[in-house]
């Protein structure tokens, strides 16, 4: 099991990726070969960030109660 603070850590490098790629997107336009390779690498990292994001913040209490 990872540690808060390890979580907060790997959150704060998928931002800076996330930043960088979205800064690598706004120079291309959607015809541009890279611009669907990096359009999915940004997903991926959104999904990535809202996992993470929810480890964080769990909810409390059982599903099934």
């Amino acid at each position: 099991m990872r540690t808060e603070d390890q979580i907060k850590s790997k959150l704060g490098e998928l931002n800076t990726q996330k930043r960088n790629l979205q800064a690598r997107l706004s120079t291309l336009t959607p015809e541009a070969v890279a611009y669907t390779s990096l359009n999915e690498q940004l997903a991926r990292i959104n999904d990535m960030t809202t996992m993470l994001e929810w480890v964080l913040d769990q909810p409390q209490g059982k599903y099934h109660a």
